[in-house]
């Protein structure tokens, strides 16, 4: 999906830790920022495998929303995230994740 609008350094998919299963995001770190602003423009709220995609420059943790420590459900932290969604979320800065 992002390898038509560059060459992607890494990608991963953020699964339960308990279950294995995905949460329904992930991050792609891609060469060059051009491609990766490419890759929003054109990726942001399309529709894959009938489910509405959410692309966006990820931001460092420390900008995430503060959850709570509690045991039980909680929302996710992410731009995306939840079922069929992409996000942002990536660390370090220089780098290009999306």
């Amino acid at each position: 999906l992002f390898a038509e609008y560059g060459e992607i350094t890494s990608a991963k998919v953020i699964t339960d830790r308990e279950t294995g299963r995905s949460k329904g995001y992930g991050f792609v770190e891609m060469e060059d920022e051009v491609a990766g602003n490419k890759a929003i423009e054109e990726l942001n709220e399309t529709e894959i495998d009938g489910k509405t995609i959410s692309v966006s420059v990820a931001r460092p943790k420390s900008d995430a929303p503060r959850r709570s420590n509690y045991s039980g459900g909680g929302s996710n932290y992410n731009r995306g995230g939840g079922s069929g969604r992409s996000n942002g979320g990536g660390y370090g800065s220089g780098r290009n994740r999306y």
